[in-house]
């Protein structure tokens, strides 16, 4: 009887952890408004497109993360951005589109 009494609150305790494992991650602070950051004059060498910067998430904050130029792709650059996906911002990067 004590073996079955163990056993049915061992499961009972399992079962209550359970749920709490499955809570979804507390959603990050809103992102800060961008900040308006102009290409730097020319580029430095032919074949380069300015890259805009962007706030980026380091665990306790956002902090800024300057532009800079990068090599030149197929099609059209399309700037990085925070997107809001299931109840919390995610960085969705930039590339050539």
């Amino acid at each position: 009887m004590l073996l079955l009494r163990r056993s049915l609150l061992g499961l009972l305790a399992a079962g209550a952890a359970v749920p709490a494992l499955a809570q979804p991650p507390l959603p990050y602070p809103r992102v800060p408004p961008r900040r308006f950051e102009p290409p730097p004059g020319r580029p430095p060498r032919r074949g380069l497109r300015w890259r805009p910067g962007h706030w980026q998430w380091t665990g306790r904050g956002y902090v800024w993360r300057p532009g800079h130029w990068v090599a030149a792709g197929r099609g059209r650059w399309e700037d990085g951005r925070w997107v809001f996906r299931r109840g919390r911002w995610v960085w969705s990067p930039g590339g050539w589109r």
